[in-house]
Order: C-alpha cells, then sequence, then structure tokens
C-alpha cells in the first residue's frame, strides 16, 4: 500500500515565513517524502491503526472516483456537443461516478458535523496536519485526536473496523 518514495528537499516548515532567516539563508532544510499522503505518515509512525489507514483510503478513493475535485485544466475525457456516447462503457462509468460521489457524501454525514472538514482537509486535499489545524484555529496537536474520532466514524460506516 506504501508508494515507492519521491524525495524532495524543502525548507523547514518553521521556518518557511521567517523573513530574517530567509534573508540571511540560514534557513533549515528537511528531506520529505512527497509520495507520502498525511494518512501514510500517521500510520507509517503508529498515530492510526490499519482499520482507520483502511477508511481513510476509501474516502479519497470515492472522492477521486467521484470526480470531486477541482479542475485546473480542460476536461479532455467529455464527449463533444451534439455527440451521442451510447454503449455500457460510457453508462457504467457515469454510473460508478454517481455512486462514488453517494458513498462520499454518506461517509462524511456519518463522520458528523465538525469532524468531516478535518476529513476532507487531511484525507481528500492531503494538507498536512499543522496547516489544517491552523487554518481551522484550533490548538497545536490537536486535529490527530479529532481525525482519530472521524477515523474510527469512517471505518464502522466502511465497516473496515
Amino acid at each position: 500500500m506504501t508508494a515507492r518514495p519521491i524525495l524532495d528537499d524543502r525548507i523547514h516548515p518553521d521556518d518557511r515565513f521567517d523573513a530574517i532567516k530567509l534573508a540571511r539563508g540560514t534557513v533549515r532544510r528537511v528531506t520529505v517524502n512527497v509520495a507520502e499522503s498525511p494518512l501514510g505518515w500517521l500510520h507509517a509512525r503508529g498515530r492510526i491503526s490499519d482499520a482507520q489507514l483502511a477508511a481513510g483510503e476509501r474516502l479519497r478513493s470515492d472522492y477521486e472516483r467521484g470526480g470531486l475535485a477541482a479542475r485546473v485544466t480542460m476536461r479532455w475525457d467529455a464527449p463533444p456537443t451534439g455527440t451521442k456516447r451510447s454503449g455500457a462503457r460510457a453508462s457504467d462509468a457515469a454510473i460508478g461516478r454517481i455512486d462514488a460521489r453517494d458513498r462520499f457524501h454518506r461517509a462524511l454525514d456519518a463522520a458528523g458535523p465538525g469532524l468531516s472538514d478535518i476529513c476532507w482537509r487531511v484525507i481528500c486535499a492531503g494538507e498536512a496536519m499543522p496547516d489544517a489545524e491552523r487554518t481551522m484555529g484550533w490548538p497545536a496537536r490537536s486535529g490527530r485526536v479529532v481525525l482519530t474520532i472521524a477515523l474510527d466514524r469512517l471505518a464502522r460506516f466502511y465497516g473496515t473496523g
């Protein structure tokens, strides 16, 4: 389930906005695996269980299959205007996409109010936990506790835990 590591050298998150360190060139640098998701990172360090990881991956899969991510380019797979696309393949793809969207929304409903935000930010958008905590106005290191509660509810919904 782990992807091949893709390592990148980056400025340490604490030094990213430190103007003095940036000007002096004394910023700390860290090597990160950009192929690793925030959930994968938590799982690799024993912070979430296998069932929680599986539930999070199912949610992310439904998010991607449902085509719910924002598009940044033109949709090349869309049928040309005025042309009919028929056959089992096109309709099966559309039904699969609708099912994935429905499952995604039901899963977030199962997570409950207040927990769906952290699910979307960390699992679907791939936002780092400290960034999600900061954006949501939460204290440092509180997001993981909230995320584990949400992942337990998702595991119950998906039947992985």
